[in-house]
């Protein structure tokens, strides 16, 4: 990419990233995506895959080790 296509993104803490993606219409992408700007997304997936490597840790899809209370659920407490 010959430079930054756009200085700020506009959003406090969240720099522009100068390598969002193979494509060299980063406009294009992000009309394609409807999810907000590149970086965004970036930030997005990055959190997403944190998670999904937690959850391999975590094993939510086994059994309990213990039951849970009764009215551990139940509305209003």
């Amino acid at each position: 990419m010959a430079g930054l296509l756009k200085k700020t993104t506009g959003l406090v803490g969240l720099a522009v990233c100068d390598t969002p993606h193979e494509e060299p219409n980063v406009k294009k992408l992000e009309e394609q995506l409807q999810s907000g700007q590149i970086e965004e997304v970036i930030v997005q997936a990055e959190n997403e895959l944190s998670l999904a490597r937690k959850m391999v840790q975590w094993k939510p899809w086994e059994p309990l080790v213990d039951e849970p209370p009764t009215n551990q659920w139940k509305w209003p407490i």
